[in-house]
């Protein structure tokens, strides 16, 4: 039997109710319950932690394990070291006493690799709990699968079959039976053949093409014959055989290729050859998206007329957004406005479209329009919320929901084993598995609890953990805990010492790292503010230090000392302007100026145009954000700015540069 998920209170829990409820009780009539026994210590726990994980599990000292709120990490490491010889009761046992930390998951985890890796097909259906998560994973499941669900086997290996690269060994066994059943035939080698070519993956469109029989040449020369020449594509013949599925799976390949090369082109080439095409409505969807897409963002006049014409009929958010975009920069306002009422209701009526729809209402003039858009949208709490509201003079809409607590509520929550957890790994210095411990508990609450989280951890002054609990927990109006006041006394200080305004510093913080210290990035950027080493070197250069290390950029006050003085460069590169120096501070000061060298130059269509989506929604969020800070901070948002009217009134060119 697999065991169900269990939340920080389970519900239709007795003993979390009998707690509570005595709890209460020994409060209201002051009464001192009685405490749990004496545990071994934190810092004892972590030799034998060590010892496990270094599988010397005969130097470990049980004496520091026995009772231990940790005691199960040690037991994981034990078990874990067992695989693939432990049983699958054994392994389910684990999991069943264990699942309220992710180490329930982690040990399923490892058991259906080991089981998969020496062929205990049995075992790993046995603790499996549905499809797992990673491809190497998912081929031991339905390899194992193979014995008893044929069909789910098939759907399942035919799925990890269709990628464009290379899928782990784990794979193999299952891709061979697979081939001897006859489910992965030539069609679908030709298939994952077409997906490589189009993915630039020449080695694997060779080794795939040689498993096929001589009965596809002719298709393979056909292939040859676009490759480097996608033109070729209106003279190809479209019977290559094979039912039409040769040539289907060709022309999306080739097509793929051909719109990224000359997007012009390959419209006028797919006009012609569309209606011949013996193809399925998911992959001329598939063309035509690729199509419209690439000509929108290289906005190419010959292309727009088919866009206009297919848009609707695509319906793709991402299309609609390219194309009012578009208009919106060209100061087209009737276009803005046919296209924002063109879309269906679930995209439109976000608080974007309706600002938008507002101004261009007021640019044609309709003002009574245009203020029942901008009313719309100022009903939410985001950028464009705070525009409109801006428009027709009406205070931010911030939709607040926070819930306190009571210190004894707060008490239970530090009583329940997985934040005993959290706070024992702590401890010890293990911040990544405290995290996961604190990740899975939010993610099991229900509601209730989520609420309950986020406040304990706010009262502890885990900021990320807050932060966290709100994201897993939805918990997207509980505004003290989304945007808590972490390290504000610095963020105050340092923005003092740069003259830069703290929210600002806060809001940047939060959308960097979402007040993580320790957190890293993929390219480098390291701690609150996100700096990249050389970057923090140069600041730290300017202000006379020495050059920090990795590590000190995890500290939170030279993190923010540093970051608050680059955005202080930055401001002072673009005239004091925030829109543009939060741009440059995401996507780098280079690529702002040659954005401002091609922009309308007026604040919120600049912001538009920003090319890049990330930086763009970036900008947008760090002056929402600094919009709650400064509301929060103050008790409410009369006399908070989302864009200041010297922001308003400056005009976004080169001119805002400042070259000195």
């Amino acid at each position: 039997m697999t065991p169900g998920k269990q939340t920080l209170r389970p519900r239709g829990s007795r003993r979390f109710a009998a707690l509570r409820h005595l709890t209460g009780l020994g409060l209201l009539l002051g009464l001192s319950l009685p405490l749990q026994a004496a545990t071994p210590s934190d810092q004892s726990f972590r030799a034998a932690f060590d010892d496990a994980r270094a599988k010397r599990f005969d130097e470990i000292q049980q004496v520091a394990v026995n009772g231990h709120v940790l005691e199960g990490y040690i037991e994981y490491h034990q078990l874990k070291a067992r695989l693939p010889y432990a049983t699958a009761a054994e392994v389910l046992s684990f999991i069943e006493r264990h699942a309220d930390s992710p180490l329930a998951e982690w040990m399923r985890g490892q058991a259906i690799s080991a089981y998969g890796r020496t062929g205990r097909q049995d075992a790993l259906l046995e603790v499996s709990d549905g499809v797992p998560a990673g491809a190497q994973r998912q081929c031991y499941y339905y390899t194992a699968q193979l014995s008893n669900d044929v069909a789910s086997a098939s759907q399942g290996g035919l799925k990890l079959w269709h990628v464009s690269g290379s899928q782990d060994s784990a794979c193999d066994p299952l891709f061979s039976a697979l081939r001897e059943r006859g489910v992965i035939d030539d069609q679908a080698i030709w298939e994952r053949a077409m997906l490589a070519w189009a993915a630039g993956q020449g080695g694997m469109v060779s080794y795939l093409e040689r498993q096929l029989p001589s009965s596809w040449q002719r298709a393979i020369a056909a292939r040859e014959q676009l490759e480097g020449n996608f033109a070729a594509i209106t003279r190809l013949p479209t019977n290559l055989g094979h039912g039409g599925h040769a040539f289907a799976a060709l022309s999306v390949a080739a097509m793929h290729g051909f719109v990224r090369a000359d997007t012009e082109a390959a419209l006028e080439a797919w006009r012609k050859v569309n209606p011949h095409m013996p193809m399925s409505d998911e992959q001329r969807h598939t063309v035509e998206r690729d199509l419209a897409w690439y000509s929108l963002v290289r906005d190419i006049p010959n292309n727009r007329g088919w866009v206009d014409q297919r848009l609707t009929i695509l319906d793709d958010e991402e299309l609609f957004d390219l194309r009012m975009r578009n208009a919106v920069r060209d100061g087209d306002w009737p276009q803005v406005r046919e296209w924002v009422l063109k879309m269906p209701d679930r995209f439109r009526n976000e608080a974007r479209y309706q600002y938008w729809l507002g101004r261009a209402d007021d640019s044609l003039g309709r003002p009574q329009e245009a203020r029942a858009a901008w009313t719309r949208a100022a009903t939410e709490r985001n950028f464009y919320g705070f525009l409109a509201a801006d428009r027709i003079g009406q205070a931010y809409s911030l939709n607040r929901d926070d819930q306190d607590f009571s210190d004894a509520e707060l008490a239970e929550v530090a009583e329940t084993p997985a934040v005993k957890r959290v706070r024992a790994l702590m401890n010890i210095d293990e911040i990544g598995l405290a995290r996961s411990e604190w990740f899975n508990a939010v993610t099991q609450a229900d509601d209730a609890d989520a609420r309950r989280l986020a406040a304990y951890a706010l009262q502890q002054k885990w900021y990320d953990l807050t932060v966290f609990a709100t994201i897993r927990g939805q918990l997207w109006d509980g505004l003290s805990w989304r945007f808590p006041p972490a390290w504000q006394h610095d963020f105050q200080r340092f923005g003092a010492d740069a003259g830069v305004d703290p929210w600002m510093l806060m809001a940047l913080a939060r959308r960097e790292s979402a007040f993580n210290p320790t957190a890293t990035s993929p390219v480098g950027a390291r701690g609150l503010m996100q700096l990249m080493p050389g970057t923090a070197a140069q600041v730290s250069r300017g202000l006379g230090l020495p050059t920090p290390s990795n590590a000190a950029l995890g500290d939170p006050v030279t993190n923010i000392r540093l970051g608050s003085t680059y955005i202080r460069e930055m401001l002072d590169r673009y005239s004091g302007n925030r829109l543009a120096a939060a741009a440059a501070y995401n996507a780098g000061p280079g690529r702002v100026d040659r954005w401002l060298a091609d922009t309308p130059g007026e604040y919120d269509r600049f912001v538009e145009r920003i090319p890049f989506k990330e930086t763009r929604e970036y900008v947008k969020a760090v002056l929402a954000y600094r919009v709650i800070f400064e509301s929060l901070a103050k008790g409410t948002s009369e006399g908070v700015k989302v864009v200041s009217d010297r922001e308003v009134s400056q005009r976004y060119t080169t001119a805002l540069v400042d070259r000195r």
